[in-house]
């Protein structure tokens, strides 16, 4: 009897300290979308990455007319060709379609691609950085994707403590002030 009730007084101190590691367990989420895009390193890497796409546009449209100032050339001027100098000339016209092609559906997005993360990434780390440390800070044991969850409560969202850390503003371009409503005048 005094065993099973040593048993039951041990199986319940172990529930009751359960309880407490789970009570201190702390969950927040983030969405580090809106982190990203509010972080001014993010404007100046998109403009950049403006920049860059046209600039590999262009390059892809120089090859496109190279290819297309080629091939008029042999439409027009192949008749007056001996046999050799018109598998020469197809051969060169041959050379630029491939460039023109490979340059705009494999070399220029991987360039845009490679771009886009040397530019990104230091923002991204950045942001999962500030992120955790606040999380520590704050006593979140975990901070999960917001974009992954469906429901969630506004107090456990750390983004405002992220931002304020980062010292960011979280307002949507265009979007008025909150406003305090202000007592109605007295008549005279």
């Amino acid at each position: 009897m005094q065993k099973r009730f040593s048993l039951v007084i041990v199986v319940m101190s172990l529930l009751l300290s359960a309880g407490k590691v789970n009570a201190q367990t702390k969950i927040g989420y983030i969405s580090l979308q809106e982190l990203i895009v509010a972080m001014p390193e993010f404007k100046k890497a998109q403009d950049d990455m403006g920049e860059y796409q046209k600039a590999i546009q262009q390059q892809a449209n120089e090859y496109q007319e190279a290819y297309e100032r080629l091939d008029s050339i042999f439409v027009a001027d192949s008749a007056k060709w001996s046999a050799a100098q018109k598998q020469v000339k197809r051969k060169q016209l041959n050379e630029a379609y491939l460039k023109a092609a490979n340059f705009s559906q494999q070399e220029g997005p991987k360039m845009i691609q490679e771009r886009e993360q040397t530019l990104l990434g230091p923002i991204q780390q950045k942001a999962v950085t500030t992120t955790q440390e606040v999380a520590k800070a704050n006593g979140f044991t975990y901070v999960l994707s917001k974009e992954q969850l469906i429901s969630f409560p506004d107090a456990d969202d750390i983004l405002p403590l992220v931002a304020k850390k980062l010292n960011i503003s979280l307002t949507k371009p265009g979007a008025a002030p909150a406003t305090t409503p202000t007592a109605p005048a007295k008549k005279p």
